[in-house]
């Protein structure tokens, strides 16, 4: 699994999730704490889709981490303050770093779960949407009928 997608797992992930993941390295491995979770403020880059550019919408809370277990660093940055999840992020970060990471098959479960919980949220969204092209085409009719009266 790419950093990316691995990132993006976890951040969604409950606190819980990520704590048994990051205690199942810790089992075997001790890291040590390169820098403490510490609450910091990261830009919000965009695209802007007409012209092509980016701009930065404003700062947003986020906590970062970072461990070595062995020598071999790992680090998260998230939004929010939850200091432990990040902490456990950044271990589980240097555990596949290492190559020790063992729990790729749990990862792909809750990936899974997210995705499925996501596509539920999105249905459910799509139901409330409004089809602002049956109201145009519906528009001109009570015009001429207000018209004739």
């Amino acid at each position: 699994m790419d950093k990316k997608r691995l990132t993006k797992v976890l951040v969604r992930a409950s606190r819980n999730e990520v704590a048994v993941l990051s205690a199942n390295i810790q089992k075997s491995y001790r890291p040590v704490i390169v820098k403490e979770p510490a609450k910091t403020l990261a830009m919000i880059k965009l695209r802007d889709p007409v012209k092509q550019g980016t701009f930065f919408l404003g700062e947003v809370i986020a906590c970062e981490a970072a461990v070595e277990i062995d020598g071999v660093p790992g680090v998260a940055v998230m939004m929010g303050d939850d200091a432990e999840k990040v902490l456990d992020m950044a271990i589980i970060d240097a555990a596949v770093n290492l190559g020790v990471f063992h729990d790729e098959a749990r990862l792909a479960e809750l990936e899974r779960e997210q995705n499925k919980r996501m596509m539920q949220e999105h249905a459910m969204i799509l139901n409330t949407m409004v089809n602002f092209e049956s109201m145009d085409q519906e528009a001109p009719d009570d015009l001429a009928a207000n018209k004739k009266a």
